[in-house]
């Protein structure tokens, strides 16, 4: 695709959208790109900006609890599209998100832009402590500001069995946390999710919102399995991972603190990670699981 310039933008209002190097961020960003909007890209490294920079983007560099550079980066913008970082082995008690959420909130209110989108996840509003807790604190956080802000709960990603390729690949089985392998579960592809942010920032509202977003039918692991199945034209089978091996696993992987992966993964299996209206109420994505297990073959 050719290098966007100023001249191929059709608005005046300007939209920052931290994490766009990543998967959801990146969508968010093309789906702006693709509606002629301006974009200034919110990054630590300018070389990982680069292509957006030579697509036609702003740059702002900014840490996510540096409240003077964020404040500059969201200063003039109509909306803000705000990713944290995956914490996937916090300290107890969640200080570095608590630290993330006070910045947030510093620099939004210093820069005060029109309305802010913030990805959140399924489950954010679960009271049982688990690994999505930390977004369930940065809603709680930012929900007083007296700008519209959306908080964006997107199901389980579909790309997270991006590290069941070379398992699937080589000896046919993925190994399933989730449990019982015929249980669906809310799934999404990040692709849905910023496209979904991205029209997100472009509406108005008053006050707080909360939108919530899974795919287009709900994934038990038996699918995945037989998903890369198809896509491999081998069998693939899904195998459950035994509940007492679940911490051991995590802290061979490397965590200090596996004891919130393992509540999240229960919260699933459970049933009490749900989204707050339930499956009736969300909104549904169109991407399905093939599509997104293909990618993930051929990239992998």
């Amino acid at each position: 695709m050719p290098p966007l310039t100023s001249r191929s933008f059709k608005g005046t209002e300007m939209y920052a959208v931290t994490g766009a190097t990543g998967q959801v961020g990146s969508a968010v960003v093309k789906r702006l790109l693709a509606r002629g909007e301006r974009v200034r890209i919110v990054a630590r490294d300018e070389g990982r900006a680069a292509d957006w920079v030579a697509r036609g983007c702003e740059l702002a560099l900014a840490d996510i609890t540096d409240v003077k550079a964020l404040a500059a980066a969201f200063a003039g913008c109509t909306g803000v599209f705000v990713l944290i970082p995956p914490l996937f082995d916090p300290e107890p008690g969640f200080p570095e998100v608590r630290a993330i959420a006070v910045a947030l909130v510093e620099a939004i209110g210093k820069a005060r832009p029109g309305r802010v989108v913030m990805l959140s996840t399924i489950g954010a509003q679960a009271s049982e402590p688990n690994l999505l807790t930390q977004l369930g604190i940065v809603e709680a956080t930012l929900a007083p500001l007296p700008i519209p802000v959306a908080f964006l709960r997107a199901a389980w990603f579909m790309e997270n069995a991006a590290a069941d390729v070379v398992s699937a690949r080589e000896t046919g089985v993925i190994a399933s946390y989730l449990q019982p392998l015929d249980k669906p579960v809310p799934m999404v592809a990040t692709a849905d999710v910023g496209r979904l942010g991205a029209d997100l920032l472009r509406e108005t509202w008053t006050g707080t919102r909360i939108v919530e977003l899974e795919g287009p039918e709900r994934i038990a692991p038996i699918a995945l399995a037989a998903a890369f199945s198809a896509q491999l034209e081998r069998p693939v089978r899904a195998e459950a991972v035994e509940r007492s091996a679940w911490e051991t696993s995590f802290e061979a992987a490397g965590a200090r603190n596996p004891g919130p992966r393992a509540r999240m993964v229960d919260g699933f299996n459970e049933g009490w990670i749900e989204f707050e209206a339930g499956e009736a109420g969300s909104l549904k994505g169109m991407t399905k699981l093939p599509e997104v297990v293909a990618r993930l073959v051929v990239r992998r």
